[in-house]
Formats: C-alpha cells, sequence, structure tokens
C-alpha cells in the first residue's frame, strides 16, 4: 500500500530536523567525540577537559605554596570552539579500494581553546615578589677610640619578574602541562660587605685625649699604640672625626696670630728651624690643627700643646710612613 503525501512529508522533516554529527574519526585533545553532535561534543569536552583548565597553579617557593586560582588568572576553556571547530572537518574519503589522499592523525585532532589573563600572571607575580622579598643588608662600622665595631651585611632574596612570569604563561598556554612549579629566589648582593669596608679603610687614626694615646687601625683592626700629648686648656684639641689633609717633611710653621705665639705671631718660621716646634713631620687635620713631632719629649702624655698632637720624633716618622692623605681620623 502506497504513502499518502502527507506521511511522506512528515518523515522527510523529521529527518532534515537531525542535527549534524562530527566526523568519525575526530577527536578533541586527545579525546575521542567522533559520531557526536557539537552540543555532546561540547559537554563532553567540557567534562573532561574542564577540570583540569580550572586547577589552580601551584608556585613553590623554598618551604610555602602560593596559588593562581582559575579565577584570578581568568583561565577560560572553549569547549564549543573546539566542538564547532570539530564538526567543520568533513569526513575522511573511503579509501577501502585503493588511492585517496593519506591524512596525518594529527589533523584530525582539535587543539584546546584555552587562554587566560597575561596581565593576572603578571599581577600574581607582583604579589609573589612582594611576600618573598627580604632587603639586603650592607655592612656598617662604627668607629671607636679603642675598637672598630664591624656589623655584618646580609644578602637579600626576590624573584627574576620576567622568567617567573614566562614561566606561569608557558604552564597555562599547554593544558596538559605540570601545575606545581617550583622557583627559585635571586641573590641580592648587599652594597657592602665586611670586606669591602676593610678594603675602604686600610688605615684609620684615633687620639684619646684622657690617655693621651693615638692608636692606628689596619683594615679595621689595632696594629699600634702611640703616646702623645694634647691641647692644653683653654687650647683644647678639638674632638671629631677629621681625615688627613696634608703630609708634610720638616713643615715650616706659619704661626697663628694669637697671644700666647707673643712675638712670633703671624711669622713664617723655616722648616728645621731650632724655633720651629713643628719637629720632623706634619700631618695637618683642620683650622691649623696637626699631628707633629716635638723636641719636647717631656710633654708626650700630657695636655701640653696649643690644641696640636704632639709625637715623639721618631714615633711621628714611623707613623707618616703609615698613613696617606685622606686617612681617617676620630679624636675623643
Amino acid at each position: 500500500m502506497a504513502l499518502s503525501r502527507t506521511s511522506g512529508a512528515t518523515a522527510s522533516a523529521a529527518v532534515a530536523a537531525d542535527p549534524p554529527v562530527i566526523a568519525a574519526d575526530v577527536t578533541a585533545a586527545g579525546i575521542h567525540i567522533g559520531g557526536l553532535t557539537v552540543a555532546e561534543a561540547t559537554a563532553v569536552i567540557e567534562k573532561r577537559l574542564g577540570p583540569k583548565m580550572a586547577a589552580p597553579v601551584v608556585v613553590h617557593i623554598g618551604n610555602r605554596n602560593y596559588k593562581l586560582r582559575a579565577g584570578k588568572g581568568r583561565f577560560v576553556l572553549d569547549a564549543g570552539r573546539m566542538a564547532r571547530s570539530a564538526a567543520r572537518l568533513k569526513p575522511l574519503p573511503d579509501t577501502s579500494a585503493g588511492g585517496g589522499a593519506v591524512v596525518r592523525r594529527s589533523s584530525r585532532d582539535i587543539r584546546p581553546a584555552i587562554k587566560h589573563s597575561h596581565k593576572a600572571v603578571a599581577d600574581f607575580v607582583t604579589g609573589l615578589i612582594r611576600r618573598v622579598y627580604l632587603a639586603p643588608r650592607s655592612a656598617r662600622l662604627r668607629m671607636g677610640i679603642t675598637k672598630m665595631r664591624l656589623y655584618r651585611s646580609r644578602g637579600g632574596r626576590t624573584l627574576d619578574r620576567a622568567k617567573t612570569a614566562r614561566l606561569l604563561n608557558r604552564t597555562l598556554d599547554r593544558l596538559g602541562a605540570n601545575r606545581v612549579l617550583r622557583v627559585r629566589t635571586v641573590w641580592i648582593a648587599p652594597a657592602r660587605t665586611p670586606d669591602s669596608l676593610r678594603r675602604a679603610y686600610p688605615r684609620i687614626i684615633t687620639i684619646d685625649r684622657g690617655t693621651y694615646t693615638l692608636r692606628l687601625f689596619t683594615h679595621l683592626r689595632h696594629t699600634k699604640s702611640y703616646k702623645v700629648a694634647v691641647g692644653m686648656a683653654g687650647l683644647n684639641t678639638p674632638a671629631g672625626h677629621y681625615t688627613i689633609q696634608d703630609k708634610q717633611v720638616n713643615p715650616a710653621w706659619h704661626v697663628p696670630n694669637s697671644s700666647w705665639a707673643g712675638s712670633l705671631a703671624g711669622q713664617t718660621i723655616p722648616g728645621g728651624a731650632p724655633n720651629n716646634p713643628l719637629k720632623a713631620r706634619w700631618m695637618g687635620l683642620a683650622g691649623g690643627v696637626g699631628i707633629h713631632g716635638t723636641a719636647e719629649d717631656w710633654s708626650i702624655g700630657s695636655s701640653a700643646s696649643h690644641g696640636c698632637i704632639r709625637m715623639h720624633v721618631w714615633d711621628v716618622k714611623d707613623l707618616y710612613r703609615r698613613v696617606s692623605v685622606g686617612t681617617p681620623v676620630l679624636i675623643r
């Protein structure tokens, strides 16, 4: 019995309404989705790959873990796009009778459609740096009259910003990548170490007015002491930090215009002259005050000068050859 025209039209409409399916040999990120509709394939891809994409990236630094979660990193898996791309692949021709092009299997596998926010990664790395950063601490020197106190340095740490961001971005660009990452910190050298301070201070002189002692420190270690005379009452040797400004052998004496100088005030007495009190060597500090030899050996160990630091001639010659212009001098 023949079908009616009405029933035939209904059957044709039903066939036309069936959604297309994906070619049988097509996969998405290795997942078989052949024979599925786009909607079905989208659901399968989301179920299989969604948890992988949503997994946080764990950054292990030292003994702590830091997580970049999917929401903050804006991890996106576009399963629908993958399914639609799969649906556009045509079924392969029947090659059972021979002939036909050879198709590479990889060309029938749809790559993951994933993305993330590079800005979010950059912000996350900035946060990591804030958490792990340790500022370096330079070595410091505290000058004392009898001892140089050296405070040791400490290195700092940070992260290589660009390298860490690249590692995170590469990991998020590959869906199957291991999301537990170990990142090493970068050591920050202190500006000054104890050794660099020792090199910076090859010699230091200290003068203790109370004990009439001049001490020489070499690379911050006490190496020699000398007895000296310092300024008398009213003409005290000034305390403070100084440096050796100039050095002279058998210096001339430019007599100050002071009442204590008497008739010699304002004159210049040649070096080596009998009435020149600056004997053998001179190391000038500031304002006419300096370290020099004296013929009045009896004054050593007392407050007897007009402000300068007196030394025995043999001692001032020994000190002179050991120090240079610029050597720090601490007087207390």
